[in-house]
């Protein structure tokens, strides 16, 4: 079988990833660079989810338990299942989808295997639609060996 190019990036990143969560642990004196630097790709991951129109692929990501919280511009909602149907429902197109962009501005070491990480999103959409933006919060934990979004308040 020939992996295309796309194939063979995914799987490149894949295993630096994995080899960076080996990395990353306790004992390691460079724990947050190496940590923040993880949930960075792991980002850039989901950022491609999305941009390729798979909230599904993008929801990867997020814990998936009826302990995840999303909090957004119409309140908190609780679990996995929620929150896809919720992206789902606001994003039933690709048009609607846009393109995504992230920008990391702070993470940091929050509590054991957690990070917290503050940044600005910014989804560009046609003239239509308009263009959206803000800010999140999330907090990744390494769960089972790995990392996911335990919370997100996007605003």
């Amino acid at each position: 079988m020939v992996l295309s190019k796309i194939s063979k990036l995914n799987v490149f990143t894949s295993v630096l990833i994995f080899l960076s969560v080996l990395q990353c642990s306790s004992e390691n004196k460079h724990q947050n660079k190496d940590c923040c630097s993880i949930i960075d790709q792991l980002m850039n991951n989901q950022l491609t989810s999305w941009n390729n129109g798979d909230i599904d692929a993008y929801m990867d990501f997020y814990w998936k338990s009826d302990s995840l919280q999303f909090i957004g511009s119409k309140g908190i909602t609780y679990g996995w299942d929620t929150t896809l149907i919720n992206y789902k429902k606001a994003y039933s197109t690709v048009e609607e989808m846009g393109t995504l962009t992230f920008k990391n501005l702070n993470c940091k070491n929050f509590k054991n295997d957690s990070y917290l990480v503050n940044g600005k999103w910014h989804l560009k959409r046609n003239k239509n639609l308009k263009d959206k933006e803000g800010y999140y919060t999330l907090i990744w934990k390494k769960i089972n060996g790995q990392w996911k979004i335990i919370y997100d308040h996007s605003s």
